[in-house]
């Protein structure tokens, strides 16, 4: 096996090396592998795409330190996480030149772990496998116990192990964080019109399941879906629920999850290396996020030619959210073979208010400190017209938490202030919430009105009567709900979002003129794990 004298040699070539001014760092670390191990064979790959300590940590071989007093690492502190799990951190190595000991199966082999900062300040790691040769391999160029091991490695480094690919700074990383975001949403927490939410499965599960279907149809087995409407209505938990469902299939469907397409060579670049990585990791969910802010004019061409042009994106569920159908292209939004299908995330109406309140209070059924009745739902439902669900959530936290805290801030006792109201509007919906072609009339002239800044309709508005203040509808409460400390607080803190609500569709978005100032540019910067 390798000598304690080879090491030696090699890692006083490594500080010869890094002492000069050097072109290929790559090269220089190969040579003199290659030259402190004779009658060995050194094979050169890189960590992210053959990850060879992560695959020996995973359980399928052992790496084992292995560099005496020779090596060339930092030692940091590593934090545990978010502050709140309040877990011990570790020291670490931040290694540049490390040797380890690797047993796979019956094979003995020395890894090399050896990483540099590149011309754009990129953080590069690559592994050295050396083994021995016997007589019979000298004349070989490549090693088969190393290829089998890289082959191994490889195939297990392409597999996501509870994390979620996710397209940042022009790269594609593996993102446990956002994987433990997501795990454990569950479709029980989506509050949506329930044959909207039946068809939103179906048509990600069916896609997935039907694989021959689409072949036997000679159908490209591609598709691609829109979540749109205001915020605060369930697009985002909606998106997570399919990435859990999705992970916990028979089979597990990757999920890739778009930030953005900034990137020094150019978005069409990114969009190129997006597709390009969807491909070979399809079938998978492709997520793009406020899709209409991602595709602008210069690059929309390139983008269509990627979602339908000659390449297959066989196995590709695209997902797209945005909060104004209206701003994507009619190429994107209509066009069947593209986006086929739009569900619209529309404010919830009563029934979905009184399932949402149901929702809360099956968390709090068991808890002794808060007497939550199952009349509040309806109650709760009626003097909550037009809160969208992020407002509802907003409420129930700020509601609980008065109500634990022991801060009765309701109306007063006085229950005069409780009145019969009439029945709240509902929003109109389609049967399944899905919109095919046409986005809704309302969101579409509301926008319009709202983004218009002609004269005309300044001068309109100088002269136009100020709109009603928005106001709480009036309630009947039973003689059993009277004294409820939770009623009261609810009808309080809902009477303060009411007044926000009013006053935020009062305020004007000032509108900047000029030229925009550039964005930063950021150069990556390198990891330090």
């Amino acid at each position: 096996m390798a000598s304690i004298e080879s090491h030696s040699k090699s890692f006083a070539s490594w500080r010869e090396a890094n002492g000069k001014t050097r072109l290929d760092l790559e090269l220089s670390a190969l040579g003199m592998l290659r030259e402190a191990y004779p009658n060995h064979h050194v094979t050169r790959t890189l960590a992210s795409k053959c990850d060879l300590l992560g695959y020996a940590k995973a359980g399928f071989a052992v790496a084992t330190p292995d560099n005496l007093s020779e090596y060339d690492a930092t030692r940091i502190y590593k934090a545990p996480g978010p502050r709140l799990e309040k877990k011990a951190g570790e020291i670490v190595n931040n290694s540049k030149f490390f040797r380890y000991k690797y047993e796979w199966q019956e094979h003995q082999l020395v890894v090399y772990d050896v990483s540099y900062v590149d011309r754009y300040l990129r953080n590069i790691k690559l592994l050295f496998v050396i083994v021995p040769l016997s007589s019979e391999e000298m004349t070989q160029m490549h090693h088969p116990t190393t290829d089998a091991l890289l082959l191994a490695a490889g195939e297990w480094t392409r597999e996501l192990h509870e994390e979620v690919y996710v397209f940042d700074n022009a790269e594609w990383k593996k993102d446990k964080d956002l994987f433990k975001s997501v795990k454990g949403s569950s479709w029980d927490d989506v509050i949506l019109d329930p044959a909207m939410k039946a068809a939103l499965v179906r048509d990600v599960e069916g896609f997935f399941d039907n694989e021959a279907i689409y072949k036997s149809l000679r159908a490209p087995w591609k598709r691609g879906v829109i979540l749109h409407g205001v915020p605060g209505n369930g697009k985002t938990i909606s998106i997570k629920a399919l990435i859990e469902s999705l992970a916990r299939r028979e089979t597990p469907v990757p999920s890739l999850y778009v930030k953005a397409f900034d990137a020094c060579q150019g978005p069409k670049w990114s969009i190129q290396q997006i597709f390009k990585h969807a491909r070979l990791m399809a079938p998978c969910l492709l997520i793009f996020e406020d899709l209409d802010s991602m595709v602008e004019e210069k690059v929309r061409s390139y983008f269509l030619n990627e979602v339908d042009g000659l390449e297959s994106n066989d196995g590709i569920l695209m997902i797209g959210s945005t909060n104004h159908l209206n701003r994507l292209d009619p190429a994107i939004a209509k066009r069947p073979s593209r986006f086929d299908r739009k569900y619209h995330f529309k404010v919830p109406g009563e029934k979905e208010r009184a399932a949402y309140a149901q929702y809360w209070r099956s968390k709090l059924v068991d808890s002794e400190a808060i007497d939550f009745p199952e009349d509040l739902c309806p109650i709760i439902a009626k003097i909550t017209e037009d809160f969208s669900f992020a407002y509802l959530k907003e409420l129930f936290v700020t509601a609980l938490l008065t109500l634990v805290r022991g801060e009765l801030n309701g109306p007063d006792e006085d229950t005069e202030a409780w009145q019969e109201s009439p029945s709240a509007s509902e929003t109109a919906s389609t049967s399944d919430g899905v919109v095919v072609e046409r986005e809704s009339e309302d969101e579409e002239k509301a926008t319009e009105k709202k983004e218009s800044g002609s004269d005309e309709k300044a001068k309109d508005e100088k002269t136009a009567p100020p709109k009603p203040k928005k106001t709480m509808p009036e309630f009947e409460v039973p003689n059993h709900l009277q004294g409820n400390k939770l009623l009261k607080i609810i009808t309080a803190q809902a009477q303060v979002l009411i007044d926000e609500m009013d006053n935020s569709q009062k305020e004007e978005t000032p509108k900047l003129g000029g030229v925009c100032a550039p964005t930063p540019f950021r150069f990556p910067i390198p990891d330090d794990e």
